[in-house]
């Protein structure tokens, strides 16, 4: 469906009715799973994608609303009926609920906790002492176990009873419910019924801690080549487990949301949401970013009588901060992605540190050089051309540091590098290419 989207959003924009024609949206929607109706439907303006909404059948409803990000989710909410919800939460389990609850209103969580039975209220509970950051907020809860003393004919009934989708192994518990072995199933049939499945057990095989976070614990199953990992509480008691699919939906989570914190926006904000929400939330880092604006301004008007004099330096200052501004973000970039992969530690901080100011005085040289030679050919003027090098030079050296130093230190302030490293690193480079273009211009121009 991928490949027709951009047809289907056409179609659905196009007709004020849905019908067969064209390239049969109807029968291409009544066949397209929960992922790709929730792509199409947040691919829609507010009202198409409500018109859409209405011929959706009920049965399909609650899966594509969880599959759906939060913003656009929220629209068909708050568009469905209250009477039609009954319907929906008759299937809900406590996964689902947990992916829905930040989008629905108070009174509709608890009708939704009241359709669950027993077993889903307590592991909605127990998910929900856990934050959103943490994996233990996100396990699931179908995988197969059985007591520590079960043998090979145990273990081959519970496999032909139920086998859950990526299972590769029988979790082994003791009397106290603690995870005490995982079994690969590949190896029961070849063994006599009456061996003790701990005998074939996996050695170290790798067990997740309900509270690490999610991002880690992701990484944790994908680098096992296991199909999932157990997840234990503090007293090393099974509570779930996490599978490659769960795993690859929080490594994705988490990527976008670095992507899009890297401009300051939310990972699931709406394509159409109304304008002044999103003129809202754009305003905040619009405002922190003329902040820092106004503080690099400060900087270049100490040197007001110097850029009245030398108009050529006044031209140039954009080239300055801009090769600034982009060597810091390659460096930024680069440790923001090794400080999320746990690859940067104070052990190599200081070698890696000499190779980016390595790598930046390089290209410092290289492009002053270049950059001085056009000045010169520009302004016809020798020292103009040695400033706006030693500058450039001076700004690149400044910016690998900077780019090296504003994650790590905004990591250990428990800040988001992703979020605030780009306003930080961009203001220091400007500051630090005017101050040395405009401070060179005065010493040797003037």
């Amino acid at each position: 469906m991928s490949e027709q989207l951009p047809d289907l959003i056409e179609e659905v924009i196009s007709h004020s009715e849905l019908s067969d024609s064209g390239i049969g949206l109807t029968s291409i929607i009544a066949q397209a799973d929960e992922d790709e109706m929730a792509l199409l439907l947040e691919s829609l303006p507010i009202g198409e994608r409500l018109s859409l909404w209405q011929t959706v059948p009920d049965h399909k409803k609650l899966d594509i609303l969880i599959a759906m990000r939060g913003d656009p989710r929220e629209v068909l909410v708050q568009a469905t009926e209250p009477e039609q919800w009954d319907k929906l939460f008759i299937d809900i389990d406590a996964e689902d609920l947990l992916e829905l609850a930040d989008s629905l209103p108070e009174e509709l969580v608890e009708r939704a906790y009241t359709a669950m039975d027993r077993v889903q209220r307590q592991y909605f509970t127990e998910a929900n002492q856990y934050p959103e950051d943490q994996v233990g907020h996100w396990i699931t809860h179908d995988f197969l176990v059985l007591p520590l003393n079960a043998r090979v004919r145990e273990g081959i009934r519970l496999i032909r009873r139920e086998m859950p989708r990526h299972t590769d192994t029988i979790f082994l518990v003791n009397r106290s419910g603690q995870f005490s072995e995982a079994v690969p199933i590949a190896k029961l049939y070849s063994l006599p019924e009456h061996v003790p499945l701990v005998d074939v057990a996996l050695d170290d095989f790798p067990v997740i801690n309900a509270t690490d976070e999610g991002q880690k614990a992701a990484k944790d199953v994908q680098f096992s080549t296991y199909a999932a990992l157990p997840v234990v509480d503090e007293n090393k008691k099974l509570l779930g487990r996490i599978d490659v699919t769960t795993a690859s939906e929080l490594s994705e989570e988490y990527y976008e949301r670095q992507l899009m914190a890297g401009a300051g926006m939310d990972e699931n904000e709406d394509l159409f949401s109304p304008v002044r929400r999103s003129a809202k939330a754009r305003a905040i880092w619009l405002g922190i970013n003329l902040l820092t604006a106004f503080l690099a301004s400060a900087f270049i008007g100490m040197f007001e009588a110097t850029l009245q004099q030398v108009v050529a330096l006044a031209v140039l200052m954009p080239v300055v901060a801009s090769m600034g501004g982009i060597a810091g973000s390659q460096t930024l970039t680069l440790i923001i992605r090794g400080l999320a992969l746990k690859q940067v530690t104070p052990a190599n901080m200081m070698v890696l540190l000499v190779k980016e100011l390595k790598v930046g005085g390089l290209n410092g040289v290289i492009w002053a050089l270049v950059i001085g030679a056009v000045a010169y050919a520009w302004f016809s003027d020798p020292l103009l051309g040695a400033v706006i090098a030693i500058a450039i030079f001076l700004n690149i050296v400044a910016a690998a540091f900077a780019g090296v130093f504003v994650p790590v230190i905004l990591d250990k302030l428990k800040i988001d590098p992703a979020l605030s490293g780009s306003v930080i690193l961009t203001t220091v480079t400007d500051i630090v290419g005017f101050v040395a273009f405009l401070g060179l211009g005065t010493l040797f121009l003037l």
